[in-house]
């Protein structure tokens, strides 16, 4: 893990680091020696590992004394893009804008950068845990839509990964790793999203193996999640990682 730089406000410490091509940020409290529960934080579709939210979101972890770490999904942001995700992404656009249902087109996007995404993951958690700030403490995951399609295959896939906040997604292509959770999960639905039908949410939320799982349900559309939701998060993981 290469380390580029490093800035500090307002109580937390910023690092942008680099694990082989793997692009990514580790937020920490300002000061933070010992081991500490830690958050992988997992972005949107077209979005990145600094997106506002994304940062926004981190720095308010971190100020209550969580370690913190985004990545760049496979084809997002600082990581180079091919021709099969372009295509693929063109054709979700062009569905969307006919009124189109684009839920088989996410599922199979997902499922084209899920492999990858989910090797990169478990390195940079490896990696990240070896860090005499973070250490090898209990760990949490954090991701709506694109976050939570690629985040469920990686909790299905990652014993060390003890609790996690979803949502903002259907059922397609993800049964069966849902299915394999039994972690505490808090799940995240927009009830008016234009994106993913109300159904599907519930179907996948229905999925969901874990014996604790809550289901939070806002009115709005898919970007309208309430500002209350990262309070609702932090009680969450605060709960469960301590």
């Amino acid at each position: 893990m290469r380390f580029i730089s490093r800035t500090s406000s307002e109580g937390v410490t910023e690092q942008f680091f680099t694990l082989d091509e793997i692009p990514g940020v580790l937020w920490t409290p300002d000061g933070a020696d010992g081991t500490r529960p830690l958050i992988l934080l997992g972005h949107g579709g077209r979005q990145h590992k600094t997106a506002p939210g994304t940062v926004s979101r981190a720095r308010r972890y971190a100020a209550q004394g969580f370690a913190v770490v985004a990545i760049d999904a496979p084809d997002h942001g600082d990581r180079p893009k091919d021709e099969e995700f372009g295509r693929m992404a063109a054709g979700m656009r062009a569905g969307m804008a006919s009124g189109e249902n684009p839920g088989a087109l996410v599922a199979g996007m997902h499922r084209y950068l899920a492999g990858q995404a989910v090797a990169d993951w478990q390195s940079v958690l490896t990696a990240v845990q070896r860090l005499d700030q973070v250490g090898v403490g209990p760990v949490g995951y954090c991701g709506m839509s694109m976050g939570c399609g690629l985040g469920i295959p990686l909790i299905a896939a990652e014993p060390r990964i003890r609790a996690a906040v979803l949502g903002l997604l259907g059922v397609r292509g993800l049964a069966e790793d849902a299915a394999r959770i039994s972690v505490p999960v808090q799940f995240v639905v927009q009830w008016d999203d234009q994106m993913v039908p109300r159904d599907e949410s519930l179907a996948l939320f229905d999925a969901l193996a874990s014996a604790e799982k809550t289901l939070h349900a806002n009115p709005g559309r898919h970007g309208d999640v309430p500002s209350f939701e990262v309070d609702s998060s932090l009680q969450f993981f605060a709960r469960h990682l301590s």
